[in-house]
């Protein structure tokens, strides 16, 4: 069984997977890296050169082959939801946390990641805060059905959200002595 981590960018999915992982003994996939990896290229280099469908596809197919193992936390990128046969794969043998967090929020956080050099490429070609608001009520719908948890990531710490996923993950993900805690 898996732990699948969906939300808008900048949400605290790869963050947030690290410390699942290493609390549970769990692989970190980060599908984003995954492509970075498979395609040779970073991901606005990506996109610039060959667009968004070419990504999604590369996506979808990164998608189905982590569905179809064991023992990970999976940390998907955005946009994942748009796929619905991503979440019927991702679902098989996975429990999916949506990460959400106030449009402001989520802004303050991209601002942060460009400073320091992370580079996400356009998802509308609009400015961040038109483009979170608009993303966001294209995606919240497809985020809600999808997730099988909803944490509120907006005034809590990595590790808090953290915590509150492991506290409430289900039996089927929790076996005996699995779970580090207080650093051991």
């Amino acid at each position: 069984m898996n732990i699948v981590l969906i939300g808008y960018r900048c949400s605290g999915k790869t963050a947030v997977g690290k410390i699942l992982a290493e609390s549970l003994s769990f692989n970190l996939m980060d599908t984003d890296r995954l492509i970075e990896i498979t395609t040779g290229v970073p991901i606005h280099i990506l996109i610039t050169e060959k667009g968004w469908p070419h990504f999604r596809n590369a996506e979808r197919k990164i998608v189905k082959r982590l569905s179809g193992m064991d023992n990970q936390v999976i940390a998907t990128g955005g946009g994942v939801v748009m796929d619905s046969e991503n979440i019927r794969d991702l679902k098989k043998k996975g429990w999916i946390v949506w990460l959400k967090a106030t449009a402001e929020v989520l802004r303050e956080r991209l601002e942060a990641a460009a400073k320091n050099g992370q580079i996400r490429p356009s998802l509308t070609g609009t400015n961040a805060e038109d483009e979170i608001t608009t993303v966001l009520a294209m995606r919240e719908s497809l985020y809600a059905q999808a997730g099988d948890m909803v944490i509120d990531t907006s005034a809590c710490s990595v590790s808090e959200v953290a915590a509150k996923v492991l506290e409430n993950l289900p039996r089927t993900i929790i076996k005996k002595g699995n779970i580090k805690r207080d650093g051991g």
